[in-house]
Protein backbone atom coordinates (compact mmCIF):
# COMPACT_ATOMS: atom_id res chain seq x y z
CA UNK A 1 0.00 0.00 0.00
CA UNK A 2 2.85 2.35 0.88
CA UNK A 3 4.52 1.71 -2.48
CA UNK A 4 1.27 2.55 -4.26
CA UNK A 5 0.95 5.87 -2.44
CA UNK A 6 4.59 6.67 -3.15
CA UNK A 7 4.03 5.88 -6.81
CA UNK A 8 1.10 8.31 -6.95
CA UNK A 9 3.18 11.06 -5.35
CA UNK A 10 5.94 10.52 -7.90
CA UNK A 11 3.58 11.34 -10.77
CA UNK A 12 3.49 14.84 -12.20
CA UNK A 13 5.99 17.63 -11.70
CA UNK A 14 8.59 18.87 -14.16
CA UNK A 15 9.68 15.35 -15.04
CA UNK A 16 6.25 14.73 -16.57
CA UNK A 17 6.25 18.18 -18.19
CA UNK A 18 9.46 17.38 -20.05
CA UNK A 19 7.50 15.21 -22.46
CA UNK A 20 4.94 18.00 -22.94
CA UNK A 21 7.75 20.46 -23.71
CA UNK A 22 9.17 18.10 -26.35
CA UNK A 23 5.90 17.82 -28.29
CA UNK A 24 5.00 21.51 -27.93
CA UNK A 25 8.45 22.56 -29.17
CA UNK A 26 8.70 20.16 -32.12
CA UNK A 27 5.10 20.78 -33.20
CA UNK A 28 5.44 24.56 -32.91
CA UNK A 29 8.69 24.51 -34.89
CA UNK A 30 6.90 23.13 -37.93
CA UNK A 31 3.70 25.14 -37.44
CA UNK A 32 5.48 28.51 -37.30
CA UNK A 33 7.72 27.70 -40.27
CA UNK A 34 4.75 26.50 -42.31
CA UNK A 35 2.66 29.50 -41.32
CA UNK A 36 5.11 32.14 -42.51
CA UNK A 37 6.11 30.25 -45.68
CA UNK A 38 2.95 28.62 -47.01
CA UNK A 39 1.76 31.76 -48.78
CA UNK A 40 4.75 31.31 -51.11
CA UNK A 41 3.94 27.60 -51.49
CA UNK A 42 0.36 28.44 -52.45
CA UNK A 43 1.54 31.04 -54.96
CA UNK A 44 4.49 29.25 -56.57
CA UNK A 45 3.46 25.58 -56.41
CA UNK A 46 -0.34 25.61 -56.22
CA UNK A 47 -0.58 28.61 -58.62
CA UNK A 48 -2.82 30.89 -56.58
CA UNK A 49 -2.53 34.59 -57.30
CA UNK A 50 -1.27 36.78 -54.45
CA UNK A 51 -4.77 37.60 -53.14
CA UNK A 52 -5.87 33.97 -53.38
CA UNK A 53 -2.75 32.72 -51.58
CA UNK A 54 -3.19 35.29 -48.79
CA UNK A 55 -6.89 34.46 -48.36
CA UNK A 56 -6.15 30.72 -48.26
CA UNK A 57 -3.54 31.20 -45.55
CA UNK A 58 -5.83 33.50 -43.56
CA UNK A 59 -8.65 30.94 -43.78
CA UNK A 60 -6.23 28.23 -42.64
CA UNK A 61 -5.18 30.20 -39.57
CA UNK A 62 -8.77 31.19 -38.82
CA UNK A 63 -9.92 27.57 -39.00
CA UNK A 64 -6.99 26.42 -36.85
CA UNK A 65 -7.72 28.75 -33.99
CA UNK A 66 -11.50 28.40 -34.17
CA UNK A 67 -11.04 24.62 -34.03
CA UNK A 68 -9.17 25.21 -30.77
CA UNK A 69 -12.61 25.31 -29.17
CA UNK A 70 -13.34 21.79 -30.46
CA UNK A 71 -10.21 20.44 -28.76
CA UNK A 72 -11.05 22.23 -25.52
CA UNK A 73 -14.62 20.95 -25.53
CA UNK A 74 -13.54 17.35 -26.18
CA UNK A 75 -10.80 17.33 -23.53
CA UNK A 76 -13.10 18.78 -20.87
CA UNK A 77 -16.05 16.55 -21.73
CA UNK A 78 -15.20 13.25 -23.43
CA UNK A 79 -11.46 12.48 -23.35
CA UNK A 80 -8.63 13.19 -20.94
CA UNK A 81 -6.16 15.89 -21.97
CA UNK A 82 -3.55 13.22 -22.67
CA UNK A 83 -5.86 11.25 -24.96
CA UNK A 84 -6.97 14.44 -26.72
CA UNK A 85 -3.33 15.34 -27.48
CA UNK A 86 -2.69 11.87 -28.92
CA UNK A 87 -5.80 11.97 -31.14
CA UNK A 88 -5.24 15.44 -32.57
CA UNK A 89 -1.47 14.92 -32.77
CA UNK A 90 -2.06 11.85 -34.92
CA UNK A 91 -4.31 13.87 -37.23
CA UNK A 92 -1.61 16.53 -37.48
CA UNK A 93 1.09 14.02 -38.47
CA UNK A 94 -1.23 12.43 -41.05
CA UNK A 95 -2.02 15.82 -42.60
CA UNK A 96 1.66 16.77 -42.80
CA UNK A 97 2.43 13.50 -44.57
CA UNK A 98 -0.35 14.31 -47.06
CA UNK A 99 1.09 17.79 -47.63
CA UNK A 100 4.54 16.24 -48.14
CA UNK A 101 3.19 13.83 -50.76
CA UNK A 102 1.43 16.61 -52.67
CA UNK A 103 4.47 18.88 -52.56
CA UNK A 104 6.68 16.04 -53.86
CA UNK A 105 4.38 14.67 -56.57
CA UNK A 106 4.11 16.97 -59.61
CA UNK A 107 0.98 15.06 -60.69
CA UNK A 108 -0.79 16.53 -57.64
CA UNK A 109 0.14 20.11 -58.67
CA UNK A 110 -2.43 22.05 -60.71
CA UNK A 111 -1.39 23.58 -64.07
CA UNK A 112 -0.82 27.34 -64.10
CA UNK A 113 -4.06 28.77 -65.48
CA UNK A 114 -3.57 32.48 -64.75
CA UNK A 115 -6.67 32.65 -62.49
CA UNK A 116 -6.97 33.36 -58.78
CA UNK A 117 -7.12 29.59 -58.12
CA UNK A 118 -6.17 26.78 -60.48
CA UNK A 119 -7.23 23.92 -58.21
CA UNK A 120 -9.93 21.61 -59.57
CA UNK A 121 -11.41 18.17 -58.98
CA UNK A 122 -9.40 15.54 -57.12
CA UNK A 123 -6.33 17.79 -56.75
CA UNK A 124 -8.44 20.46 -55.05
CA UNK A 125 -10.09 17.87 -52.78
CA UNK A 126 -6.70 16.47 -51.76
CA UNK A 127 -5.22 19.94 -51.18
CA UNK A 128 -8.05 21.30 -49.05
CA UNK A 129 -8.52 17.97 -47.27
CA UNK A 130 -4.88 17.83 -46.14
CA UNK A 131 -4.77 21.55 -45.31
CA UNK A 132 -7.85 21.55 -43.09
CA UNK A 133 -6.95 18.21 -41.51
CA UNK A 134 -3.73 19.97 -40.51
CA UNK A 135 -5.86 22.84 -39.20
CA UNK A 136 -7.93 20.43 -37.09
CA UNK A 137 -4.88 18.66 -35.67
CA UNK A 138 -3.06 21.89 -34.77
CA UNK A 139 -6.17 23.51 -33.31
CA UNK A 140 -7.04 20.53 -31.14
CA UNK A 141 -3.62 20.57 -29.49
CA UNK A 142 -3.12 24.34 -29.24
CA UNK A 143 -4.63 24.74 -25.77
CA UNK A 144 -4.72 21.10 -24.61
CA UNK A 145 -0.94 20.71 -24.39
CA UNK A 146 -0.32 23.62 -21.97
CA UNK A 147 -3.30 22.45 -19.88
CA UNK A 148 -1.89 18.90 -19.75
CA UNK A 149 1.41 20.24 -18.45
CA UNK A 150 -0.20 22.60 -15.95
CA UNK A 151 -2.24 19.70 -14.58
CA UNK A 152 0.98 18.07 -13.36
CA UNK A 153 1.19 20.51 -10.44
CA UNK A 154 -0.92 20.85 -7.31
CA UNK A 155 -1.71 24.56 -7.17
CA UNK A 156 -3.06 24.22 -3.61
CA UNK A 157 0.42 23.26 -2.40
CA UNK A 158 2.86 26.23 -1.97
CA UNK A 159 5.63 24.38 -3.83
CA UNK A 160 3.19 23.41 -6.55
CA UNK A 161 2.02 27.01 -6.94
CA UNK A 162 5.62 28.19 -7.45
CA UNK A 163 6.30 25.38 -9.90
CA UNK A 164 3.11 26.15 -11.85
CA UNK A 165 4.18 29.78 -12.33
CA UNK A 166 7.59 28.61 -13.59
CA UNK A 167 5.99 25.99 -15.84
CA UNK A 168 4.26 28.56 -18.04
CA UNK A 169 7.55 30.47 -18.44
CA UNK A 170 9.39 27.29 -19.46
CA UNK A 171 6.56 26.36 -21.83
CA UNK A 172 6.92 29.70 -23.62
CA UNK A 173 10.72 29.32 -23.63
CA UNK A 174 10.53 25.87 -25.26
CA UNK A 175 8.12 26.99 -27.98
CA UNK A 176 10.16 30.16 -28.59
CA UNK A 177 13.41 28.26 -29.14
CA UNK A 178 11.63 25.88 -31.49
CA UNK A 179 10.04 28.76 -33.41
CA UNK A 180 13.50 30.30 -33.90
CA UNK A 181 14.66 27.07 -35.55
CA UNK A 182 11.49 27.02 -37.64
CA UNK A 183 11.79 30.54 -39.04
CA UNK A 184 15.47 30.05 -39.88
CA UNK A 185 16.41 26.43 -40.64
CA UNK A 186 13.09 25.09 -41.94
CA UNK A 187 12.35 28.28 -43.89
CA UNK A 188 15.78 27.87 -45.51
CA UNK A 189 14.88 24.28 -46.46
CA UNK A 190 11.56 25.45 -47.94
CA UNK A 191 13.17 28.16 -50.06
CA UNK A 192 16.41 26.48 -51.12
CA UNK A 193 15.94 22.69 -50.84
CA UNK A 194 12.31 22.05 -51.71
CA UNK A 195 8.86 22.32 -50.20
CA UNK A 196 8.40 18.58 -49.80
CA UNK A 197 11.54 18.31 -47.68
CA UNK A 198 10.40 21.11 -45.37
CA UNK A 199 7.01 19.44 -44.88
CA UNK A 200 8.76 16.10 -44.31
CA UNK A 201 10.94 17.62 -41.58
CA UNK A 202 7.81 19.04 -39.92
CA UNK A 203 6.12 15.62 -40.16
CA UNK A 204 9.04 13.74 -38.60
CA UNK A 205 9.51 16.35 -35.87
CA UNK A 206 5.83 16.23 -34.87
CA UNK A 207 5.86 12.41 -34.93
CA UNK A 208 8.90 12.33 -32.63
CA UNK A 209 7.17 14.74 -30.27
CA UNK A 210 4.01 12.61 -30.28
CA UNK A 211 6.00 9.47 -29.47
CA UNK A 212 7.75 11.32 -26.64
CA UNK A 213 4.37 12.39 -25.23
CA UNK A 214 3.13 8.78 -25.32
CA UNK A 215 6.29 7.49 -23.62
CA UNK A 216 5.67 9.88 -20.73
CA UNK A 217 2.26 8.40 -19.84
CA UNK A 218 3.47 6.57 -16.68
CA UNK A 219 4.59 9.91 -15.23
CA UNK A 220 1.42 11.94 -15.87
CA UNK A 221 -1.33 12.90 -13.49
CA UNK A 222 -4.32 12.17 -15.73
CA UNK A 223 -7.35 14.46 -15.29
CA UNK A 224 -10.58 12.71 -16.14
CA UNK A 225 -13.23 14.67 -18.10
CA UNK A 226 -16.46 15.79 -16.49
CA UNK A 227 -19.74 17.30 -17.64
CA UNK A 228 -19.81 19.46 -20.77
CA UNK A 229 -18.85 23.03 -19.74
CA UNK A 230 -20.91 24.50 -22.58
CA UNK A 231 -24.02 22.62 -21.47
CA UNK A 232 -23.51 23.75 -17.87
CA UNK A 233 -23.27 27.39 -18.96
CA UNK A 234 -26.32 27.04 -21.21
CA UNK A 235 -28.33 25.50 -18.37
CA UNK A 236 -27.65 28.47 -16.07
CA UNK A 237 -28.62 31.03 -18.72
CA UNK A 238 -31.79 29.18 -19.77
CA UNK A 239 -33.01 28.52 -16.22
CA UNK A 240 -32.19 32.09 -15.10
CA UNK A 241 -34.30 33.45 -17.98
CA UNK A 242 -37.18 31.08 -17.14
CA UNK A 243 -37.05 32.18 -13.48
CA UNK A 244 -36.60 35.91 -14.20
CA UNK A 245 -39.93 36.82 -12.57
CA UNK A 246 -39.21 34.90 -9.36
CA UNK A 247 -37.90 36.66 -6.25
CA UNK A 248 -34.55 35.69 -4.79
CA UNK A 249 -34.57 34.41 -1.17
CA UNK A 250 -33.10 36.75 1.46
CA UNK A 251 -30.71 34.01 2.61
CA UNK A 252 -28.40 32.63 -0.15
CA UNK A 253 -28.25 29.35 1.80
CA UNK A 254 -31.76 28.64 0.50
CA UNK A 255 -30.44 28.40 -3.07
CA UNK A 256 -29.92 24.92 -4.47
CA UNK A 257 -26.61 23.13 -3.88
CA UNK A 258 -25.52 19.49 -3.75
CA UNK A 259 -23.17 17.77 -1.33
CA UNK A 260 -19.65 16.51 -2.02
CA UNK A 261 -20.71 12.91 -2.66
CA UNK A 262 -23.05 13.92 -5.49
CA UNK A 263 -20.45 15.97 -7.36
CA UNK A 264 -19.29 14.84 -10.79
CA UNK A 265 -15.69 14.49 -12.08
CA UNK A 266 -13.50 17.53 -11.38
CA UNK A 267 -16.33 19.72 -10.02
CA UNK A 268 -15.40 21.66 -6.87
CA UNK A 269 -17.77 23.59 -4.66
CA UNK A 270 -17.62 27.37 -5.24
CA UNK A 271 -19.09 29.61 -2.51
CA UNK A 272 -21.85 32.07 -3.37
CA UNK A 273 -21.02 35.69 -4.32
CA UNK A 274 -23.33 38.69 -4.57
CA UNK A 275 -22.20 39.82 -8.02
CA UNK A 276 -24.50 39.19 -11.04
CA UNK A 277 -27.43 38.37 -8.75
CA UNK A 278 -29.71 37.89 -11.75
CA UNK A 279 -27.94 34.59 -12.45
CA UNK A 280 -28.75 33.38 -8.92
CA UNK A 281 -32.33 32.86 -10.08
CA UNK A 282 -31.13 29.72 -11.86
CA UNK A 283 -30.54 28.19 -8.40
CA UNK A 284 -34.05 28.85 -7.06
CA UNK A 285 -35.63 25.49 -6.22
CA UNK A 286 -39.00 25.06 -8.00
CA UNK A 287 -41.88 24.74 -5.54
CA UNK A 288 -43.71 22.23 -7.71
CA UNK A 289 -40.75 19.82 -7.97
CA UNK A 290 -39.78 17.07 -5.57
CA UNK A 291 -36.49 16.26 -7.38
CA UNK A 292 -34.02 18.64 -9.00
CA UNK A 293 -33.65 18.36 -12.78
CA UNK A 294 -30.69 19.83 -14.76
CA UNK A 295 -32.81 22.16 -16.92
CA UNK A 296 -35.14 23.20 -14.07
CA UNK A 297 -32.65 24.20 -11.37
CA UNK A 298 -28.87 24.70 -11.24
CA UNK A 299 -26.48 24.45 -8.32
CA UNK A 300 -24.87 27.51 -6.74
CA UNK A 301 -21.50 26.17 -7.93
CA UNK A 302 -22.79 25.98 -11.49
CA UNK A 303 -24.05 29.57 -11.28
CA UNK A 304 -20.75 30.78 -9.84
CA UNK A 305 -18.89 29.15 -12.73
CA UNK A 306 -20.83 31.33 -15.16
CA UNK A 307 -20.12 34.38 -12.99
CA UNK A 308 -16.39 33.59 -13.17
CA UNK A 309 -16.60 33.44 -16.97
CA UNK A 310 -18.41 36.78 -17.03
CA UNK A 311 -15.67 38.36 -14.90
CA UNK A 312 -12.99 37.02 -17.24
CA UNK A 313 -14.43 38.55 -20.41
CA UNK A 314 -13.16 42.13 -19.75
CA UNK A 315 -9.65 40.72 -19.22
CA UNK A 316 -9.89 38.88 -22.53
CA UNK A 317 -11.20 42.00 -24.30
CA UNK A 318 -8.46 44.21 -22.85
CA UNK A 319 -5.78 42.29 -24.76
CA UNK A 320 -7.38 42.62 -28.21
CA UNK A 321 -5.37 45.77 -29.00
CA UNK A 322 -2.23 43.97 -27.82
CA UNK A 323 -2.81 41.25 -30.40
CA UNK A 324 -3.47 43.77 -33.16
CA UNK A 325 0.02 45.12 -32.36
CA UNK A 326 1.32 41.60 -32.93
CA UNK A 327 -0.43 41.55 -36.31
CA UNK A 328 1.32 44.80 -37.20
CA UNK A 329 4.71 43.24 -36.46
CA UNK A 330 3.83 40.16 -38.52
CA UNK A 331 2.74 42.16 -41.57
CA UNK A 332 3.80 45.81 -41.79
CA UNK A 333 7.18 45.28 -40.11
CA UNK A 334 8.00 42.41 -42.47
CA UNK A 335 7.05 44.67 -45.40
CA UNK A 336 9.22 47.41 -43.93
CA UNK A 337 12.12 44.98 -43.80
CA UNK A 338 11.83 44.35 -47.54
CA UNK A 339 12.67 48.05 -48.13
CA UNK A 340 15.52 48.23 -45.63
CA UNK A 341 19.15 47.17 -45.74
CA UNK A 342 18.93 43.44 -44.81
CA UNK A 343 22.52 43.14 -43.62
CA UNK A 344 23.10 42.91 -39.87
CA UNK A 345 26.88 43.04 -39.83
CA UNK A 346 28.04 40.26 -42.16
CA UNK A 347 24.69 38.42 -41.94
CA UNK A 348 22.03 38.92 -44.60
CA UNK A 349 18.59 38.31 -43.10
CA UNK A 350 15.94 36.97 -45.54
CA UNK A 351 12.58 38.72 -45.30
CA UNK A 352 10.58 35.62 -44.17
CA UNK A 353 13.05 35.21 -41.28
CA UNK A 354 12.54 38.72 -39.86
CA UNK A 355 10.22 37.31 -37.11
CA UNK A 356 13.32 35.65 -35.62
CA UNK A 357 14.16 39.03 -34.03
CA UNK A 358 11.38 39.07 -31.38
CA UNK A 359 11.88 35.34 -30.83
CA UNK A 360 15.57 35.92 -30.16
CA UNK A 361 14.83 38.64 -27.64
CA UNK A 362 12.24 36.46 -25.90
CA UNK A 363 14.66 33.51 -25.73
CA UNK A 364 17.15 35.76 -23.93
CA UNK A 365 14.66 37.50 -21.66
CA UNK A 366 12.58 34.54 -20.42
CA UNK A 367 15.47 32.96 -18.41
CA UNK A 368 16.36 36.40 -17.03
CA UNK A 369 12.75 36.89 -15.95
CA UNK A 370 12.47 33.41 -14.41
CA UNK A 371 15.81 33.21 -12.61
CA UNK A 372 16.45 36.86 -11.68
CA UNK A 373 13.25 38.91 -11.66
CA UNK A 374 10.84 36.33 -10.17
CA UNK A 375 12.99 35.45 -7.09
CA UNK A 376 13.62 39.17 -6.48
CA UNK A 377 9.94 40.11 -6.81
CA UNK A 378 8.89 37.09 -4.74
CA UNK A 379 10.89 38.38 -1.77
CA UNK A 380 9.11 41.74 -1.96
CA UNK A 381 5.54 40.65 -2.74
CA UNK A 382 5.41 37.12 -1.32
CA UNK A 383 3.53 36.01 -4.43
CA UNK A 384 4.61 32.60 -5.84
CA UNK A 385 5.02 34.10 -9.34
CA UNK A 386 6.66 37.33 -8.11
CA UNK A 387 3.77 39.47 -9.38
CA UNK A 388 0.12 38.57 -10.01
CA UNK A 389 -1.09 37.41 -13.39
CA UNK A 390 -3.06 40.63 -13.97
CA UNK A 391 -0.07 42.79 -13.03
CA UNK A 392 1.95 40.83 -15.57
CA UNK A 393 -0.70 41.40 -18.25
CA UNK A 394 -0.81 45.11 -17.39
CA UNK A 395 2.96 45.48 -17.80
CA UNK A 396 2.72 43.78 -21.19
CA UNK A 397 -0.03 46.13 -22.36
CA UNK A 398 1.98 49.22 -21.40
CA UNK A 399 5.07 47.87 -23.18
CA UNK A 400 3.05 47.12 -26.32
CA UNK A 401 2.04 50.80 -26.47
CA UNK A 402 5.70 51.84 -26.19
CA UNK A 403 6.64 49.33 -28.91
CA UNK A 404 4.08 50.70 -31.35
CA UNK A 405 5.18 54.28 -30.62
CA UNK A 406 8.75 53.36 -31.51
CA UNK A 407 7.49 51.54 -34.63
CA UNK A 408 5.86 54.78 -35.77
CA UNK A 409 9.10 56.77 -35.36
CA UNK A 410 11.08 54.08 -37.21
CA UNK A 411 8.62 54.17 -40.12
CA UNK A 412 8.94 57.97 -40.33
CA UNK A 413 12.72 57.63 -40.41
CA UNK A 414 12.54 54.90 -43.09
CA UNK A 415 10.20 56.91 -45.32
CA UNK A 416 12.26 60.07 -45.01
CA UNK A 417 15.39 58.17 -46.03
CA UNK A 418 13.61 56.37 -48.90
CA UNK A 419 12.14 59.62 -50.26
CA UNK A 420 15.55 61.26 -50.57
CA UNK A 421 17.19 61.63 -53.96
CA UNK A 422 18.76 59.16 -54.48
CA UNK A 423 16.69 56.86 -52.19
CA UNK A 424 18.52 55.44 -49.18
CA UNK A 425 17.89 52.34 -47.09
CA UNK A 426 18.24 52.40 -43.33
CA UNK A 427 19.51 49.30 -41.57
CA UNK A 428 17.19 46.45 -40.64
CA UNK A 429 18.67 46.88 -37.16
CA UNK A 430 16.23 49.74 -36.54
CA UNK A 431 13.38 47.21 -36.35
CA UNK A 432 15.08 45.50 -33.43
CA UNK A 433 14.01 48.25 -30.99
CA UNK A 434 10.28 47.72 -31.49
CA UNK A 435 10.75 43.95 -31.69
CA UNK A 436 12.74 43.89 -28.46
CA UNK A 437 10.16 45.83 -26.46
CA UNK A 438 7.27 43.89 -27.95
CA UNK A 439 9.09 40.63 -27.19
CA UNK A 440 9.16 41.67 -23.53
CA UNK A 441 5.47 42.67 -23.76
CA UNK A 442 4.52 39.31 -25.25
CA UNK A 443 6.50 37.47 -22.60
CA UNK A 444 4.56 39.25 -19.86
CA UNK A 445 1.09 39.16 -21.44
CA UNK A 446 0.96 35.74 -23.11
CA UNK A 447 2.16 33.78 -20.09
CA UNK A 448 0.21 36.00 -17.70
CA UNK A 449 -3.02 35.23 -19.55
CA UNK A 450 -2.27 31.50 -19.76
CA UNK A 451 -1.67 31.32 -16.01
CA UNK A 452 -4.64 33.57 -15.23
CA UNK A 453 -7.11 31.52 -17.26
CA UNK A 454 -5.81 28.23 -15.89
CA UNK A 455 -5.82 29.29 -12.24
CA UNK A 456 -9.04 31.28 -12.21
CA UNK A 457 -11.17 29.02 -14.43
CA UNK A 458 -13.47 26.42 -12.90
CA UNK A 459 -11.75 23.01 -12.86
CA UNK A 460 -14.00 21.58 -15.57
CA UNK A 461 -13.47 24.52 -17.97
CA UNK A 462 -9.71 25.06 -17.85
CA UNK A 463 -8.78 23.47 -21.17
CA UNK A 464 -11.68 25.14 -22.97
CA UNK A 465 -10.64 28.57 -21.67
CA UNK A 466 -7.02 28.05 -22.71
CA UNK A 467 -8.28 27.18 -26.18
CA UNK A 468 -10.47 30.31 -26.08
CA UNK A 469 -7.35 32.36 -25.30
CA UNK A 470 -5.57 31.04 -28.42
CA UNK A 471 -8.72 31.52 -30.51
CA UNK A 472 -9.08 35.13 -29.32
CA UNK A 473 -5.42 35.85 -30.10
CA UNK A 474 -5.90 34.88 -33.74
CA UNK A 475 -9.23 36.66 -34.17
CA UNK A 476 -7.59 39.86 -32.93
CA UNK A 477 -4.74 39.53 -35.42
CA UNK A 478 -7.16 38.86 -38.28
Amino acid sequence: MGDKVAGIKQKGGFRACTFVFVLSALENMGFIANGISMVLYFKNEMHFDIAGASNTLTNFFGSTFLLCLVGGFISDTYLSRFATCLVFGTLEVLSLVMLTIQAYSKSLHPPDCGKSSCLKGAIAAYFYGSLYLYSLGCGGNRGTLPALGAGQFDENDPKGAKALASYFNFYLFATTLAAMIGVTAIVYVFIDQGWWLGFLISSVATLIGLIALAIGKPFYRIQQPGESPLVRVAQVIVVAIKNRKLSLPDNPEELYEINKIERVGTEERIPHTNQFRCLDKAAIVPKDSTAAAPWRVCTVTQVEEVKILARMMPILASTIIMNTCLAQLQTLSVTQGAYMDPRLGSIKVPTPSIPVLPLLFMAILIPIYEFLFVPFARKITGHPAGITQLQRVGVGLVLSVISMTIAGFVEVKRRNAFNQSPPKQISLFWLSFQYCIFGIADMFTFVGLLEFFYKEAPAGMRTLLLHLHFCHCHLATS
